[in-house]
């Protein structure tokens, strides 16, 4: 461990630092080394060592989409209220 530390506060919302604490316990290490392994992957590899980006949704899902969107605005598409109704057209 290096000789010269510093202490840090993170804010974290409390169900995940739980959660996070579970998994690196069972990992056989506690949050302050598992931040530290970050850090120091991060500064290898000259930044965040995992992809972070936004999930876009390819064109048959945006077509998908659009005609859902088309069919809940169109008023000669019967809607349903409950499950039972929507069950009882299924099965005539």
């Amino acid at each position: 461990m290096a000789r010269n530390t510093t202490n840090i506060s993170i804010r974290m919302d409390a169900d995940l630092k739980a959660q996070a604490d579970a998994l690196f316990t069972e990992l056989g290490m506690n949050l302050t080394t598992a931040f530290n392994i970050f850090v120091r992957q991060s500064l290898r590899e000259g930044g965040i060592p995992f992809e972070i980006r936004l999930e876009q949704p390819n064109k048959e899902t945006v077509a998908a989409m659009l005609e859902a969107e088309k069919i809940a605005k169109d008023p000669s598409v019967k809607g349903y209220n409950d499950l039972d109704e929507l069950f009882a057209d299924l099965k005539r």
